[in-house]
């Protein structure tokens, strides 16, 4: 008996290419959804990795204004007025539109509250404690998002998450090192650093959304500036006075302020608060680096071995799946 397919030469051509891409549709259904949220997931680690960059590189900016003069409320004053001037010139170049409502207000508070706060229980801890422990007690935050986050939103943590977030907190200790002395008030301030900013990351975690990475960033940036500007014009501010002193300030506002803020936003929706704060550790790292390449500041095989656990969990985490609910 013939074969109906060589009795029908087109008939048959035509059902097998129908079938193949058939086929192949079906098989590939499956795979996109998991594929779209692999790639959602490394571009948001690049986006974290990038604000890592730039908040970590703001100490050695720091310092070198520091070297020329510049005090730290003014400091912080021209770091978020700087970069909320440039970003609300961009929005307007964009044709981007304001938040409002309750949405504003939100903003406002994370960065007038939230910013301030966690700035001044930062520093002030730095009287009463080593600046090591107040390293290490703010990069609590990693572990209080990861825990606040998963009981606010009822999701499962896996033990994987939880041995990275705690690989983390080890490396950034051990990348940190120095003296962990303090007084029981240096340490309830350095506590109090690291919850101000967890809250302002779950805040930012479901405001954001509503109105942009961009404008959100920059409504923080200048609710932040207009406080630390009350503070430093009402002690009597020290502005930079010669160009190295500018460019640090430059770099502060540039890199470690709009892009490190937008990126951390970008990522964090994309990750959610708990993940896009550890990956964060990778700041004291970037750090460590960059101190030694600029500074001259010396390495130890303690802060290596703590870069390396940091780096382990970075990678655990961008390769894993999403938090189950």
């Amino acid at each position: 008996m013939a074969d109906p397919g060589l009795a029908s030469p087109a008939g048959a051509g035509s059902g097998r290419a129908d079938a193949a891409p058939a086929a192949a549709a079906a098989a590939a259904v499956p795979l996109a959804p998991a594929a779209a949220a692999a790639h959602t997931r490394l571009v948001g680690c690049a986006c974290i990795v990038a604000s890592a960059a730039g908040f970590g590189a703001m100490p050695i900016l720091a310092k070198l204004a520091y070297a020329e003069g510049v005090d730290l409320p003014s400091m912080l004053f021209l770091r978020f007025a700087l970069a909320g001037v440039l970003m609300a010139v961009l929005m307007r170049l964009r044709g981007m539109r304001w938040p409002h409502g309750r949405t504003l207000l939100l903003l406002v508070a994370m960065g007038s509250l939230g910013y301030v706060g966690q700035s001044f229980c930062y520093f002030a801890a730095l009287q009463h404690a080593t600046a090591g422990l107040t390293a290490l007690l703010l990069y609590l935050y990693p572990a209080i998002v990861t825990v606040l986050a998963a009981i606010l939103t009822r999701r499962r943590l896996s033990l994987l998450r939880l041995l990275a977030v705690a690989a983390a907190l080890l490396g950034s200790g051990l990348a940190i090192g120095g003296s962990l002395a303090g007084s029981p008030l240096g340490i309830l301030l350095g506590v109090a650093a690291a919850m101000i900013y967890s809250i302002y990351i779950l805040v930012g975690e479901r405001v954001t959304p509503l109105a942009g990475a961009m404008p959100s960033s920059t409504v923080i940036m200048l609710a932040a500036a207009a406080v630390f500007g009350l503070m430093a014009f009402s002690q009597g501010a020290a502005l930079p006075a010669s160009p190295v002193a500018w460019a640090a300030i430059g770099g502060i506002a540039l890199l470690s302020t709009v892009v490190a803020m937008i990126t951390f936003f970008a990522g964090m929706a994309r990750l959610g608060a708990a993940d896009a704060a550890t990956l964060s550790t990778l700041e004291p790292l970037v750090t460590v680096i960059l101190a030694a390449v600029f500074l001259g500041e010396q390495v130890g095989g303690w802060q290596l071995a703590g870069g390396a656990i940091i780096l382990a969990a970075v990678i655990v985490l961008a390769r894993s799946q999403p938090a189950t609910q």
